[in-house]
C-alpha cells in the first residue's frame, strides 16, 4: 500500500483517480487547491504524488519541485497533448513518469503499482546495504600474496570509472571483487547491478539490459526499466559476458561506446552514466580467434584486467576461509584442528571458494555438532588418490589399481574382514573404504 497525494483542479478528475487507487488499496488524499497541496507536502510524507501540471495561481512543476525538496517521493506528472514538452521537462527535473489526458485509469493504476514496486525494492536495498557492505569486506578473505594482489589492484581503480574486467575460474569470488570494487568507488551509494548473462536468453537479456516499451512484444503488458537505466550513477556488472551471442555484444559494444540505449520497442534514447565491470571464466582471446567474441567488445572491456585467482593458487587463505564458513554457519566454536587443515591444504578445489564453502557445510552436518574430523569430509575424501596411503609394509604406493587392490585385500586379512580396523590400518575413511572396494570389485 502506498501513501498518496492527488492534486488537480479538476473534482471529478481527483475524484476518480482516487477511487481508482482506494480500491487497488492504497491509501489516498485529494485536493484540487494546489496551494492546499503544497501545505501537505510540508507536513505529511507521501509515496507518490499524482498532480496536473496545467493548473491556476500554481503550476505541476512546483508542486513537483517541493515534493523533491522535501525528500525522496515518486511523482507523475498528469498533461494534456499541448504541454507534452513540459511534462518531459518535468521528467528530466525529476519527475518519475507522466500521463497525457485522456488517460484510462487502469493504465495509472499500473504505472502507480509499478513505483511502489520499485520503491519496496529501493527501500529492501538500502535497509539491507550495511550487511551488504560488511559482507563484501569479510568475504574476501585472505592474506596470500595473490589474494593482496587483487585487493591492492581494485583499490587502485576503484576510484576511476574505468572498465574492469575480471577473469578467473567459476567459484574464485569474482562477484565479490566487484562488489567490492563497487563499494570502494565513489559511487558505493548507488545502485549495484548485478545480471548474470549466461542465465537469460537473447531476447530475455536484451530486455533484462535495455528494458522495453509497453506492446514490444507478447506479454510486455507495461515498460519495462532495464537494469543499464536502473544501475544509473551506479555499477552495472556484467558476469559471464562471454557467454552472450555476436549479436547480443554488438548491441553492447554500440551502448558502451555511447552511453546511450532504446528500449525494446521504443523509439527514444536514454542517456545512463553507469561503471561497467564484467566477468568471465573463458579466455576471451582464445574466444576471439574461435570467432566467438568480438574483438572490439574485448578491448572496450579489457581496459583494467583483474585476475581473481584460483583457490590453489591461494592456499595460504585456505584455512582462514574455511574457518570464516564456519562462523557463517553459526559453528563459531568449531575449530580446524591440524589433522583437518593438512587434508583441506592437500585437496585441488577444483570447484575454489564455492567448493569450499559446500564442503565445510556438509561437514558441519556430517559432525552433528561434534569437533570436526577428517571423515567428516568424506566428499574430498571420495575424490581423492589413493597414492596417499601408505603401505601396510611401509613401502610408498604408486596408486595403481592393481598395488591398490592388494593392498585392501592385505588390510581386510591382516584385520580379520573388520573395515573400521582396516580402514585405521590403512589410513583412509571407512567410507573410502568401501567406495574404492566396490570401484575394484573387492568383496567383503
Amino acid at each position: 500500500m502506498a501513501h498518496i497525494l492527488v492534486v488537480d483542479d479538476e473534482p471529478k478528475m481527483t475524484s476518480l483517480i482516487c477511487g481508482q487507487l482506494e480500491d487497488a488499496g492504497h491509501s489516498v488524499i485529494t485536493t484540487t487547491k494546489p496551494k492546499e497541496a503544497l501545505e501537505l507536502i510540508k507536513k505529511h510524507s507521501f509515496d507518490i504524488i499524482i498532480t496536473d501540471l496545467s493548473m491556476p495561481e500554481i503550476s505541476g512543476m512546483t508542486i513537483l519541485e517541493n515534493a523533491l525538496a522535501k525528500g525522496s517521493c515518486d511523482v507523475i506528472m498528469i498533461t494534456a497533448y499541448a504541454s507534452v514538452e513540459t511534462a518531459v521537462e518535468a521528467m528530466k527535473k525529476g519527475a518519475s513518469d507522466y500521463l497525457i489526458k485522456p488517460f484510462s485509469l487502469e493504465e495509472l493504476e499500473l504505472l502507480v503499482n509499478k513505483l511502489v514496486k520499485q520503491q519496496k525494492l529501493i527501500s529492501l536495498s538500502t535497509h539491507y546495504q550495511a550487511e551488504i557492505d560488511d559482507k563484501i569486506h569479510r568475504n574476501f578473505i585472505g592474506c596470500a600474496a595473490a589474494t593482496q594482489k587483487v585487493k591492492e589492484m581494485i583499490k587502485k581503480v576503484a576510484n576511476s570509472d574505468a572498465t574492469v574486467l575480471l577473469t578467473g575460474k567459476s567459484g574464485t569470488g569474482k562477484e565479490v571483487a566487484a562488489r567490492m570494487l563497487h563499494h570502494l568507488s565513489p559511487r558505493k551509494d548507488k545502485p549495484f547491478i548485478a545480471v548474470n548473462c549466461a542465465a537469460l536468453t537473447e531476447t530475455l537479456l536484451e530486455s533484462e539490459l535495455f528494458g522495453h516499451e509497453k506492446g514490444a512484444f507478447t506479454g510486455a503488458v507495461a515498460r519495462k526499466i532495464g537494469r543499464f537505466e536502473l544501475a544509473d550513477k551506479g555499477t552495472i556488472f556484467l558476469d559471464e559476458i562471454a557467454e552472450t551471442s555476436k549479436a547480443m555484444q554488438t548491441k553492447l559494444l554500440r551502448v558502451l561506446e555511447e552511453r546511450k540505449l532504446v528500449r525494446v520497442g521504443g523509439v527514444d534514447t536514454i542517456s545512463f552514466d553507469v561503471r561497467v565491470i564484467a566477468a568471465t571464466n573463458r579466455n576471451l582471446k582464445a574466444e576471439i580467434e574461435k570467432g566467438n567474441f568480438r574483438e572490439d567488445l574485448y578491448f572496450r572491456l579489457n581496459v583494467f584486467p583483474i585476475h581473481i585467482p584460483n583457490l590453489g593458487e591461494r592456499k595460504d587463505d585456505i584455512i582462514d576461509l574455511a574457518q570464516h564458513f564456519l562462523k557463517e554457519l553459526n559453528y563459531p566454536h568449531l575449530q580446524i584442528s591440524q589433522e583437518v587443515a593438512r587434508l583441506l591444504l592437500s585437496y585441488d578445489w577444483p570447484g575454489n571458494i564455492r567448493e569450499l564453502k559446500n564442503v565445510m557445510e556438509r561437514a558441519v552436518i556430517l559432525a552433528g555438532g561434534e569437533p570436526l574430523s577428517p571423515e567428516d569430509f568424506s566428499l574430498i575424501l571420495d575424490d581423492e588418490p589413493l597414492d596417499s596411503m601408505t603401505t601396510i609394509e611401509g613401502k610408498s604406493q604408486q596408486g595403481l589399481e592393481i598395488a591398490e587392490r592388494e593392498m585392501i585385500i592385505k588390510a581386510l586379512q591382516q584385520t580379520q574382514g573388520n573395515k573400521t580396523e582396516a580402514a585405521k590400518l590403512l589410513k583412509i575413511t571407512r567410507r573410502r573404504l568401501y567406495s574404492r572396494m566396490k570401484i575394484l570389485d573387492i568383496k567383503p
